[in-house]
């Protein structure tokens, strides 16, 4: 069924990855909303939680072993995302789109997809996960896949070479060509790994704050 679709968008286009990669804008464009439902589905969820369990326990004045989702709290979550996305998102999506390795609308269409399956598969199972970091990970699975083929490639290329066809520099060059940037890899494993126990120290200090104002308030 989709065949003469395909065949129609790709009348004229030159056999070449640039021109093939053009065919997947459409794809590109679903695969972004499944991940944007599946970012609702599960980061959202997390963060209006607590909001969530907080009403729950004001309004039946105890612990309840399910919280009910009143479709406000719902509109402060979506809300919220909105205004996180306007304020702050589009440093982060520089970081993500174009700063790890380069993507274009092939690449980018299988880290939407998988990430938005991993997420939704997740949400499925009742796990609390981060899309981002998720997204992340596919995205240096692109990255390394990309580096692993290039310098097989240049292997392949410059075996049969002798040592006066190329310097020694450039045939370490060739091996060492590297399409993910380290930089960033460093960095953001390094954010996974502070930012869990930083939110938890912080959680606890709050925790304790509030304890001791409420046990010298009166």
């Amino acid at each position: 069924m989709l065949r003469p679709v395909i065949a129609l968008a790709a009348f004229g286009l030159e056999t070449r990855r640039a021109s093939v990669a053009e065919l997947f804008t459409y794809p590109l464009i679903f695969a972004a909303c499944l991940l944007s439902f599946a970012h609702g589905a599960n980061d959202v969820a997390n963060a209006v939680g607590p909001l969530a369990a907080i009403v729950t326990a004001v309004t039946t004045g105890g612990i309840a072993a399910k919280a009910e989702v009143p479709f406000w709290v719902m509109g402060v979550g979506a809300i919220g995302i909105s205004l996180g996305l306007a304020l702050f998102g589009p440093k982060l999506i520089r970081t993500v789109g174009a700063e790890i390795t380069k993507l274009d609308r092939a690449r980018a269409f299988c880290v939407a997809l998988s990430a938005a399956i991993t997420v939704i598969a997740a949400s499925a199972l009742g796990l609390p996960v981060s899309s981002t970091h998720i997204a992340v990970g596919a995205i240096f699975g692109v990255g390394f896949l990309r580096e692993f083929r290039s310098n097989r490639t240049n292997n392949n290329l410059h075996s049969n070479d002798s040592p006066t066809t190329l310097s020694k520099k450039k045939q370490r060059k060739a091996k060492k060509r590297k399409l993910v940037r380290r930089q960033h890899l460093i960095t953001i494993v390094s954010a996974w790994l502070i930012t869990v126990p930083a939110a938890a120290a912080l959680a606890m200090a709050f925790c304790l704050g509030l304890d001791y104002f409420m046990q010298h308030s009166g």
